[in-house]
């Protein structure tokens, strides 16, 4: 979501250090701890359609997805963004569904996708209101968990607008005692843009953090606090230091049920290249991001179809082990970024940085942390490609990349 105008007078500091106590039956917190033991995936409404959304198009959109094949590669969430909801709250406080936009309410919304195989998502703020100036959910979060709960979302993003001078960790913490207390299972995605670190504190709170502004769909370009998918991914790489590159940076707080999240995905969005989409959803995949469309899948290319669908890359993603990637080597021409997966394999992904194609190499040798012996697969282009010898070396476009899988063989392989 992007950011507004902050009002930093609407919340005291008294009101933000408030200590919320409930009590939480065990079983519900032990169903809140054991979801989104992968990155999440699922659909977003922003990134296309902003605040242009009705119940329509979500219906469409959901039947599309089926038809096209994205749900069942694992796109199960489908979430409503900012100006879902009516301007104000009614006479009991409570939220209410925008009656124009979803004039049958947020329940039989929920009830429609869920009877497809989806899982509901909404929106809301920690803030009093949300970004576009919504009701947020500053001291209604026990009301508003248990309405969300009687609607049957199953994934809530959590904005960090018109927050004032409230303080993170204790916000966001509301919330999800909040949620746990209500007795649905719930993801919580915690948007408060990376400002407190939330890596640090997020993993017993949320899910999923983002670790940086907002994206927009283009490769390196800035646009007001927007950033393309290449700075933001340089922006999460740099949040915590030093950073040696050997697995000691943020990724290091990532794992089953708490993700690191850069942002939902461009790709397939009109300022990308096909290749730029190509290396976005790659990348996103080596560093075990969540994987939120964002495009109109309603008409796009059977390229980004095949693209968004494709069930080996869409693995590395999910991998069980949950290690996060992490870039190994990067220069003015190529980047060379590296990811352990469960039973011993390894991701290497080749990245183009440069303005024209170019041959790269990777040197195997150099690599000392991979098997010694393996079989490497070009995952893109679905090839065998025999036993890892001394280095590879391929053409790549600009701003796309080589993704490879690497299987021990060998003595490695019965390890």
């Amino acid at each position: 979501m992007k950011k507004p105008r902050r009002n930093r007078h609407v919340v005291s500091i008294a009101a933000a250090a408030a200590v919320v106590s409930c009590v939480v039956p065990l079983a519900h917190a032990q169903k809140f701890t054991e979801l989104a033991q992968t990155p999440p995936m699922g659909w977003n409404t922003w990134n296309t359609f902003a605040s242009n959304i009705n119940e329509a198009l979500i219906r469409e959109t959901a039947d599309v997805m089926i038809a096209n094949g994205m749900r069942d590669a694992g796109y199960v969430y489908i979430v409503l963004d900012d100006t879902w909801s009516a301007m104000e709250r009614d006479a009991q406080g409570n939220l209410v569904a925008h009656p124009e936009k979803f004039p049958s309410g947020m329940k039989a919304l929920g009830d429609y996708l869920h009877e497809r195989g989806f899982k509901f998502g909404i929106y809301n703020c920690a803030g009093t209101k949300t970004c576009a100036g919504y009701p947020g959910g500053w001291g209604h979060e026990f009301q508003d968990a248990r309405t969300y709960a009687s609607w049957g979302v199953d994934y809530l993003k959590y904005d960090w607008c018109f927050s004032g001078t409230a303080n993170a960790p204790d916000a966001y913490r509301r919330m999800s005692a909040a949620i746990r207390a209500a007795g649905r299972p719930v993801v919580l995605s915690i948007c408060e843009w990376g400002q407190s670190k939330p890596w640090e504190w997020a993993g017993d709170v949320g899910h999923l953090w983002r670790t940086t502004g907002d994206i927009t769909d283009c490769y390196d370009c800035q646009q007001r606090w927007e950033r393309g998918w290449k700075v933001i991914l340089d922006l999460q790489v740099s949040q915590v230091q030093p950073h040696t590159g050997q697995n000691d940076g943020i990724e290091k707080y990532a794992g089953p049920g708490r993700w690191n999240d850069p942002d939902m995905l461009e790709v397939g969005n009109a300022g990308l290249t096909f290749e730029e989409s190509r290396a976005h959803f790659s990348l996103w995949c080596m560093i075990a991001a969540p994987l939120m469309a964002g495009n109109d899948v309603r008409h796009m290319s059977p390229e980004i179809t095949a693209l968004l669908t494709n069930r080996e890359v869409i693995a590395i993603d999910q991998d069980r082990l949950g290690k996060q990637g992490w870039r190994y080597h990067a220069s003015s021409t190529k980047e060379i970024w590296v990811r352990e997966l469960d039973g011993g394999d390894w991701a290497v992904c080749l990245l183009n940085v440069g303005a024209a194609p170019a041959d790269l190499t990777i040197h195997w040798d150099h690599m000392w942390f991979l098997p010694k012996e393996a079989k490497v697969r070009d995952v893109w282009a679905g090839k065998d490609l025999g036993a890892k010898g001394h280095e590879l070396t391929r053409k790549v476009a600009s701003h796309d990349v080589v993704l490879l899988r690497l299987t021990p063989t060998g003595a490695a392989a019965a390890k």
